[in-house]
């Protein structure tokens, strides 16, 4: 049954009439109500065109649903139906029954591509991490997470690990810009303590830009693994060593010309930042530098999107306004 539309637009006034309504893009309209219910479906869609690899069997010619069914081991009215939705979405082209890549679905869903950026739905579309979201209404009520214990900063929390594996494709570029902030391909000797460090990318990358630098890895045993296997995979292993523990608890030592705090102060509230700040002073060499990459909206606290919008993340998942153990995350 084919399901009721509705208009766009409401009483739409007649031609040459006084006191014209407003334009349509200013009337009520319940389309975007209906697409925002609906959004779920978007992130399913994208996790499950990964999962198949729909984007690497499209760059690799088999364009059409019934080669990228047989590819993908899935039923043909399947794939013809995720695929007609993905390119709605605006990832996927369609010309007769042949489908393309859009220039973002080129560079960063298709396995062969150097950026490829498909893992990350691992960990942004991780059961884990939507179930925080699964009673939004009463984390509101409490001012945060309604997760269990400390939510994603609970102690030694393996979602960590999961994150380092799956996030590092998105941190390539800003690592560069933060190599290239710092001066990374001065040479000298630089020793650089990286706090939270994940997957490593960003120590690693300024020891591969400066061959003097020594990079001291902070976080929790099992997601130090994945840095470094980061810094094997790189050739700088020999100038890579790791602290195990909470960035709050362990001693970080003295003299580092650079500390990395990416990504790590927006897990805290302001009193708690300022207590580790103090710390990561104490331990800079004079003349050091502490660096941070974080989303800062402004004042006004909508604006810009990205970075406004990101303060619902810390609701869902972190408890309002307190720690009591926390990663070296």
């Amino acid at each position: 049954m084919r399901q009721p539309t509705t208009p766009d637009v409401v009483g739409k006034p007649q031609a040459g009439s006084a006191g014209a309504s407003p334009s349509a893009a200013t009337m009520p309209n319940p389309g975007r109500l209906f697409q925002t219910f609906n959004a779920y479906q978007q992130s399913a869609a994208m996790k499950a065109a990964i999962d198949l690899d729909v984007f690497t069997a499209i760059g690799d010619r088999q364009t059409t649903s019934e080669q990228i069914a047989e590819r993908a081991a899935a039923a043909e009215r399947g794939i013809r139906i995720l695929c007609d939705y993905l390119t709605v979405m605006g990832f996927l082209t369609k010309n007769d029954s042949h489908y393309g890549l859009s220039p973002d679905s080129a560079v960063f869903l298709d396995r062969r591509s150097p950026a490829y950026m498909g893992s990350v739905a691992d960990f942004l579309c991780s059961s884990e991490l939507l179930h925080a979201f699964d009673h939004l209404a009463d984390a509101v009520r409490k001012g945060g997470t309604v997760m269990s214990g400390e939510g994603t900063v609970s102690y030694d929390n393996p979602i960590w690990v999961q994150f380092a594996r799956s996030m590092a494709p998105m941190m390539k570029m800003p690592a560069e810009v933060i190599s290239q902030l710092v001066g990374a391909d001065k040479d000298g000797k630089c020793r650089v303590l990286d706090i939270a460090a994940g997957h490593g990318l960003f120590g690693i990358d300024i020891a591969r830009h400066n061959p003097q630098a020594e990079i001291v890895a902070l976080d929790w045993a099992n997601v130090l693994e994945v840095a470094e296997e980061n810094a094997r995979k790189s050739g700088v292993e020999s100038r890579y060593s790791t602290i195990v523990g909470s960035a709050f608890e362990v001693e970080f030592g003295q003299g580092y010309d650079l500390v990395l705090l990416t990504n790590f102060l927006h897990h805290f509230d302001p009193p708690t930042n300022e207590g580790l700040l103090r710390k990561v002073h104490a331990a800079l060499a004079p003349n050091g530098r502490a660096v941070t990459l974080e989303f800062v909206p402004n004042d006004d606290r909508v604006t810009p999107p990205d970075a406004a919008a990101f303060s619902m993340v810390i609701a869902g998942f972190h408890r309002a306004w307190r720690c009591v153990h926390v990663r070296g995350v």
